[in-house]
């Protein structure tokens, strides 16, 4: 099954309909339009670009590189030090550190929905850029963000997941399943049951969420989703972001995380990366 994908005009609207809001909690999921413009997409490709060949740094900034396998399990750690130049970087966490994605995550749509499902005072459990390089990826199961392992004191519902490449089904795009989020937390490791995945992901019942690049989707945290490996000659990017309220704490540490709407917001310009 294939959920619609069309190409979309930039988005004007910067409020979150009562329609878009009924059918996020009715599906789990909602698409936004495309929320970046060409200009925008050129900026967020390449300061990622900067980053990960070592031209923008910032000092521990947690890089993964990519598994050799394809497997989740062969997934290297994080790299906080000298990390290697190369475009082939799975994931970029702490991205909230950037004026330039920073600035993309606070634009006035993204505050509307924080509003409507969170409130006023609003931060980012991480700010992550994905990447599946062309014929390499790595391959997640099914599972939900959220959970023990995120060791958080509240579970975040709302996560904006952005396209910066088209990400079709030979790309490696999510597939989703609608509505397995009303069945709450499955796991508190993230990963759901054989017993669970037959019970709340059925095939039938399953979407490849398909995008155009610069397209925004909102996701529920509880949604089941995996995503396959990148078969295309194309690198299959995006940009991911759960926001939750600001007074939610790392249960071991007890410190909050960076504030993004709110009295305490950061602000891009103030955001500068090493010399």
């Amino acid at each position: 099954m294939t959920d619609k994908f069309s190409n979309y005009e930039t988005r004007l609207d910067q409020e979150m309909s009562d329609l878009e809001a009924n059918a996020f909690m009715e599906t789990g999921y909602v698409r936004l339009g495309r929320i970046a413009s060409s200009s925008e997409l050129v900026a967020l490709r390449s300061r990622i670009d900067d980053i990960m060949l070592g031209n923008v740094k910032y000092d521990q900034m947690p890089m993964q590189l990519d598994s050799e396998t394809g497997k989740y399990g062969d997934v290297p750690g994080q790299t906080l030090a000298d990390a290697p130049s190369t475009l082939a970087y799975r994931r970029i966490d702490e991205l909230w550190r950037d004026p330039v994605f920073l600035g993309y995550m606070q634009q006035p749509l993204f505050k509307s929905i924080a509003a409507r499902f969170i409130g006023t005072e609003v931060s980012v459990f991480r700010a992550m850029f994905m990447n599946k390089p062309a014929h390499r990826g790595t391959e997640l199961p099914w599972h939900q963000d959220v959970g023990a392992g995120w060791g958080l004191d509240a579970n975040p519902i709302t996560t904006i997941w952005t396209a910066m490449d088209d990400a079709t089904r030979d790309s490696g795009c999510m597939q989703l399943a609608p509505g397995s989020h009303k069945a709450g937390v499955l796991s508190e490791r993230h990963f759901p049951t054989e017993e669970q995945i037959t019970r709340h992901a059925p095939p039938a019942g399953c979407i490849h969420l398909e995008a155009v690049a610069g397209e925004a989707i909102l996701l529920h945290n509880f949604l089941l989703h995996r995503s396959p490996v990148n078969t295309s000659d194309q690198p299959r990017r995006a940009f991911s972001v759960p926001y939750m309220n600001a007074s939610v704490k790392d249960v071991q540490s007890g410190r909050t995380f960076p504030v993004v709407f709110g009295e305490q917001a950061l602000i891009p310009e103030e955001q500068v990366a090493n010399s």
